[in-house]
């Protein structure tokens, strides 16, 4: 049983490491190419990539897969599995067609939920409860494919995508343990997807990060666990971004903690969304549209991300600032 393993970030390292454990016989693993990163743009190769040169497995690095160059490449290998988890490209039905047992993917979330390119992020944004990870056979379009298995993972109100990426990872892994030796001996009853029920995640884009403090506390709070640590929501403060990394879940809607620490209720005529009500050691109240949120980890203009105790020692914004005014 030959297989082509296809991925590329952290996520994907676990199920990579599984498939060696088990000893399955890996002919080849693809996945993007080298590319800059940090402040000094150094060429830095996939964790997929490093993984399997561990190993000692050939690595396919195409720029797009969909050339006939690299699709005869692949072919060379003769698979009869290819084995996906966040990739980064679709594959052509050329590939697709290509090993004898199908091509699946290790998606990060409950099909057909979230499908596309930032599923985690999205589970997190919306608040959800629970997320999960799908196995499914891969098709033309954009994670279509009928589902093999899946298995849920919980969502607590501590979580970020950044810990949510590290549970689904692990997720991902063993139920790809569980899920191969039936997939390979035919014993698998994959269900097709309802497509009344598909929700899509597309790519974060710049607007996706920016505050609108109209929206809820509750939404807000989401949003910002849901950005952490990539790409991570901003606000504005005197014309210039500011980074907020983490803030507390809200208190129900019409109650704040005043500089006693006791909790009382909105007054009339609020300020508008967006206003600083106090900064404590503890964090920053800002007034949303619906209650207010307690910032607790920032990332001032020009200044690394830290702790709104640390920040208020040398610096502070003034009670009535409108974070997000232009």
């Amino acid at each position: 049983m030959k297989i082509i393993f296809m991925g590329t970030p952290e996520f994907a390292v676990p199920s990579l490491q599984l498939l060696i454990e088990e000893g399955y016989s890996i002919v080849a693993v693809v996945t993007q190419p080298d590319r800059p990163k940090g402040r000094k743009r150094i060429l830095t190769p996939p964790p997929v990539k490093v993984e399997a040169e561990k190993h000692g497995i050939p690595v396919l690095q195409p720029e797009k897969l969909r050339q006939a160059d690299s699709v005869e490449l692949l072919r060379a290998f003769q698979p009869d599995l290819i084995v996906t988890a966040a990739y980064g490209q679709i594959l052509p039905k050329s590939v697709l067609d290509l090993p004898a047992h199908g091509c699946i993917n290790i998606h990060a979330s409950l099909l057909p939920k979230y499908r596309g390119g930032a599923p985690i992020h999205y589970a997190v944004m919306q608040g959800e409860p629970v997320t999960g990870v799908t196995i499914m056979y891969m098709a033309e379009g954009l994670d279509t494919g009928d589902m093999i298995s899946r298995v849920e993972v919980p969502i607590a109100d501590s979580d970020t995508t950044g810990t949510m990426f590290e549970k689904l990872s692990a997720a991902g892994a063993g139920l790809l343990k569980s899920t191969l030796p039936e997939l390979l001996e035919g014993r698998i009853q994959a269900s097709v997807q309802n497509e009344a029920d598909a929700v899509y995640s597309p790519n974060i884009k710049r607007e996706d990060e920016r505050i609108d403090w109209s929206r809820s506390a509750l939404s807000i709070f989401n949003q910002i666990r849901g950005l952490n640590p990539f790409p991570g929501a901003y606000t504005t403060w005197n014309h210039e971004v500011m980074k907020i990394w983490a803030s507390r879940k809200p208190e129900p809607a019409g109650e704040r903690e005043s500089n006693d620490g006791l909790k009382r209720d909105l007054p009339a005529g609020m300020p508008v969304p967006g206003t600083v009500l106090q900064s404590r050691p503890e964090g920053i109240e800002v007034k949303t549209g619906d209650g207010t949120l307690w910032l607790t980890e920032i990332q001032p203009p020009g200044k690394k991300a830290m702790e709104v105790a640390q920040f208020i020692k040398g610096s502070s914004i003034p009670d009535g600032t409108v974070l997000g005014s232009q």
